[in-house]
Formats: structure tokens, C-alpha cells, sequence
């Protein structure tokens, strides 16, 4: 199982494998045309409440990884989890994020959900 994340801004590698826009907004900047994505799933993304809650420093990482899993946990969003397990299973997978600290980001969720 190979899954690592990158940043969209970085120009894609021949190990990226399968590339996963995991952003629930288009990235400033990129044109489509250039961002070679393989898959968009929004179900996947954390959403529009929480983003806006976590950017304004109302709280905390650990308080948003909480509320991120729990929103991993719904329908939707688990079957988009599961479907990404598959991909991960079948090949490398990139995890691809506007996200200037991917670290202390919704995609760090993501990685230790699926590690």
C-alpha cells in the first residue's frame, strides 16, 4: 500500500500513481488542463462548515481531526473512504492538496485513516 500526499502546486512524477484532488474547492491557479487529476471526490472532503470553523482558529487540530472523522463516518463519505481504499489497494496513490501545512491539514486526517 503506497500513499503519500503532495501539494497540487508541485509538478506531477511518473510514482504518483493514481492522483486524488482531496480539496473540496478547486486550487487557485492550477488550470485543470495542467493539474493531470485522476479523481475529484468532494464526499471525501471536509465539509464547507468545518473548513470555515477550523481556518477561522476557532479551534484546534486535534478538535478538527475529531470532527473530520466523525463526518468520515457518514454514508457518503465512507463510501468515497472505501472506494479510495480500493485505489490504494490497487496501486500508488497521491493524496493532492492546496494545503500549505499538509501536516496540520484535513489530508493528514485522511493519511492516518487509511494507514
Amino acid at each position: 500500500m503506497t500513499v503519500r500526499a503532495s501539494r497540487i502546486y508541485e509538478a506531477p512524477t511518473p510514482s504518483d500513481g493514481r492522483r486524488v484532488l482531496v480539496d473540496r474547492l478547486w486550487p487557485r491557479g492550477v488550470a485543470k488542463a495542467d493539474a493531470h487529476i485522476d479523481v475529484w471526490p468532494k464526499d471525501l472532503t471536509p465539509s464547507t462548515e468545518l473548513r470555515k470553523w477550523f481556518h477561522s482558529g476557532a479551534g484546534t487540530f486535534e478538535e478538527f481531526s475529531r470532527r473530520y472523522e466523525a463526518e468520515l463516518a457518514e454514508p457518503e463519505a465512507a463510501a468515497a473512504l472505501d472506494e479510495l481504499r480500493t485505489q490504494v489497494a490497487e496501486g500508488p496513490v497521491t493524496l493532492l492538496t492546496a494545503a500549505k501545512d499538509v501536516g496540520h491539514s484535513h489530508v493528514a486526517v485522511l493519511l492516518r485513516v487509511l494507514g
